[in-house]
This record gives C-alpha cells, sequence and structure tokens, in this order.
C-alpha cells in the first residue's frame, strides 16, 4: 500500500481511539519514563502487518526504536517474538491497541488464504480474494492474502470489468453485456490512457450452460466465472470452455465462485478451473491471537 495512503488510514484511527489524549496513561506514567514492549505470539498461522506496524509506530514516536525478529509472511507458533519496541512507555502504551488491532486482522486473513490455498496447492489451481471486504481495510486485507499465499482477484471497480449478473440482466443480455465492455475499453483507450484501457481484462458470470455459450461465441471475455455450479457441473463447464479454446487457439480463465467454503474448495480446484473466489478469506476469518507486553 502507499506509504502517503497508509499515514492517511493511521491517523484516522489515532484520532478514533485517542483524540484528545490517553488519559489513563497520563495519568500514572511519566512523561520521560521510558522502557520496551514486545510483540508476542499466542496462536499458529501466518504473520502480517509487521511492516504496517513499522509505520504506525513511525507515524507516532519518530524517536521508538524497533527491533525485527521475524518478518510478514512467516508462519509462527506460541511464544514466538516478532519484534521489540524501545521508547516512552507513553508512546508505546497508546501505539498498542490500535497496532495489534491491525496486525491480528491481517494475521487472520493470512493465515486462513494459507488454509484455503494448501488445500489446493497441488491442483495448479488458485485462491482468490474479493471485494468483500472491510471498508477502508482492502488494500491491507488484500495484502494480507497474498502474504498467505493467496492471490489478489480485482483491487476495485476501476482495475478490472467484471460482468455480474445484474449488469447482464441489466444490459439485456450477455452479448449486450460483454460488447458493450469491449466497445468502452477501446474507446477509453482511443481518448487516452491506451495501455491502460487495452489490457484491462473483461471477465463475465455465467449461470447456466446457454450463457457459457453466448459468452464463448463472442469471442471477447478474458475470464469466465461459473457462479454456484455444483462441482459436477463445473466438471462440465470445463470441458466445454477447453473445447473452445482449441478450436479458437486461445486460452480462457475458468473461476469457480459462490458459496464455495474449506470443505469444498479442493472438490472445485479438482475441475480443471484455473482460480476459486472465497470471500470468506476477508469477511469470516479469525484474527490472530498475540499480545502487545512490557519487558520487564
Amino acid at each position: 500500500m502507499d506509504k502517503q495512503e497508509l499515514r492517511k488510514l493511521i491517523a484516522i484511527w489515532f484520532e478514533e481511539d485517542i483524540r484528545d489524549g490517553d488519559h489513563t496513561s497520563l495519568s500514572c506514567i511519566p512523561p520521560t519514563q521510558t522502557g520496551c514492549q514486545q510483540l508476542i505470539i499466542k496462536d499458529t498461522g501466518v504473520l502480517a502487518g509487521v511492516e504496517v506496524a513499522k509505520e504506525i509506530i513511525s507515524y507516532f514516536d519518530p524517536e521508538c526504536r524497533f527491533e525485527q525478529f521475524l518478518h510478514d509472511g512467516d508462519h509462527v507458533k506460541p511464544g514466538d517474538i516478532a519484534f521489540k519496541v524501545y521508547g516512552k512507555e507513553l508512546s508505546l502504551l497508546q501505539i498498542e491497541r490500535t497496532m495489534l488491532n491491525i496486525m491480528q486482522r491481517m494475521s487472520g486473513v493470512a493465515t486462513t488464504a494459507h488454509k484455503y490455498q494448501s488445500l489446493i496447492e497441488d491442483t495448479g489451481c488458485h485462491v482468490l480474494d474479493t471485494r468483500k471486504t472491510t471498508p477502508g481495510l482492502r488494500y491491507l486485507e488484500k495484502e494480507a492474502v497474498a502474504l498467505g499465499g493467496g492471490m489478489n482477484h480485482r483491487i476495485g471497480l476501476f482495475d478490472m470489468i467484471l460482468l455480474k449478473d445484474n449488469h447482464v440482466d441489466f444490459a439485456g443480455g450477455i452479448t449486450n453485456a460483454l460488447t458493450r465492455a469491449r466497445d468502452y475499453l477501446r474507446n477509453k483507450a482511443a481518448e487516452g490512457q491506451k495501455e491502460r484501457f487495452l489490457n484491462m481484462k473483461i471477465e463475465i458470470e455465467v449461470r447456466n450452460f446457454e450463457e457459457i455459450k453466448e459468452a464463448l461465441a463472442t469471442g471477447i471475455p478474458d475470464r469466465i466465472m461459473l457462479d454456484n455450479f455444483t462441482p459436477e457441473k463445473t466438471k462440465e463447464a470445463v470441458d466445454v470452455i477447453r473445447a473452445w479454446e482449441r478450436s479458437a487457439g486461445r486460452h480462457m480463465e475458468i473461476e469457480s465462485s459462490g458459496g464455495i467454503t474449506i470443505d469444498t474448495i479442493r472438490s472445485y480446484a479438482e475441475q480443471g478451473v484455473d482460480f476459486v473466489s472465497v470471500g470468506a478469506l476477508t469477511h469470516s476469518y479469525k484474527s490472530l491471537d498475540m499480545s502487545f507486553k512490557a519487558v520487564k
């Protein structure tokens, strides 16, 4: 995430938590007293958010010293020490909760992504995240997915065209939606930013085999999303699309989506799809337990 944008978020986080002062700490801790706190891991998982923690600490008190032992993406277990921070005790106490909130959530997302991806690693299929993220934390949650071994789908509405069922219905069908999307990108490229718009991918969500065949007939999409197909129907759809590939002479990416869980992801990945998208990576994860404790 861009450092300037991250610092804007950090300012909001501290305004939410501290406002006119941490009166608990101010009431009992001398302003010049210095000390050390260490981040202790209390759970098994994938660590994420260390680099963000550095920025949080640096933003709040640049005089704090950061001693690092573990890194983003490391696999951790209870008792591991990720880092120590030395500085004014008032600063350490005020940084604590904001830093833990972010690191616990990012590590929870990374751990969840790792669990899903590890189940399908040998199939060649990749688990994707979605836009089902915490408002304001999307970039950090998507970074955590990547740290856990998953892949990022589009970041937002601005970096890919994804025609979903409502777009298709409003546009009057698969062909209309795809043709308009293609023409839109061509027109935007002609107006300027040619490289960006000509390279922007078009994906379309399909609900049945008729829509698959109609989408393939246009030759427009870069990826077809199979929405709420069973594993058996997914295999049939993959066979249809791969047959089209052989005649068209180009690859069509295939994504499975819709209610896929940790118990069912492998049954989809084994059908030959390239991607499986899972909203649970960023909306149903369990935060990784950790604490920031004073070193006596």
